[in-house]
């Protein structure tokens, strides 16, 4: 059976990222996007980055553009609004998809480990759930990526914990990756 660490990215320039080289870190996967409502979820990250990378924290930034086009631009423009905007360090990966017959064999198996369970109760939840219900009827019952910003939360021993989708606050993604620290 497949683990975490089975799996690799494709960097912008190419290469390849083995989640292997990240084995006894705590990594979070997250899709990201350079237009979108939820894009400023880069700050909190970026700081999350700077506090606990030394630690051992690790973030994997797939870009995607799956989702109403809101990362329309190439891999270094991505890159070059990201470092200037949020000023982020963590490396981004090339854009790709997490959905779909194209999407990272690492999305399949991140959603074979951590199932969509909601949105939460907030405006922005309730929003989502009324603009998806649009888009995807059985949106509650698939365990697909729904928006940008969906990030999982791989422990030290490679095992997928928890997905939070954009909705949840990021103070309790934080807290999240602080207590696997």
């Amino acid at each position: 059976m497949a683990n975490i660490y089975d799996y690799s990215v494709p960097k912008a320039d190419g290469s390849q990222q083995s989640l292997a080289d990240y084995e006894g870190k705590v990594i979070l996967v997250v899709n990201t996007a350079t237009g979108c409502g939820f894009t400023p979820h880069y700050k909190p990250l970026e700081e999350l980055y700077e506090k606990l990378h030394d630690k051992g924290l690790e973030i994997v930034d797939v870009p995607c553009n799956q989702f109403a086009g809101q990362t329309p631009g190439s891999d270094e423009e991505i890159h070059e609004f990201c470092t200037l905007k949020y000023h982020t360090q963590f490396p981004q990966m090339k854009k790709s998809d997490v959905n779909g017959e194209n999407e990272l064999p690492l999305y399949t198996y991140l959603k074979s480990q951590q199932g969509f369970k909601g949105f939460g109760k907030s405006p922005s939840a309730l929003m989502m759930s009324v603009m998806l219900k649009k888009i995807d009827k059985d949106y509650k019952n698939n365990p697909d990526i729904k928006w940008n910003f969906t990030k999982f939360l791989v422990d030290r021993d490679g095992n997928v914990v928890n997905r939070f989708e954009p909705t949840e606050d990021m103070k309790n993604v934080c807290d999240a990756v602080e207590a696997l620290i």
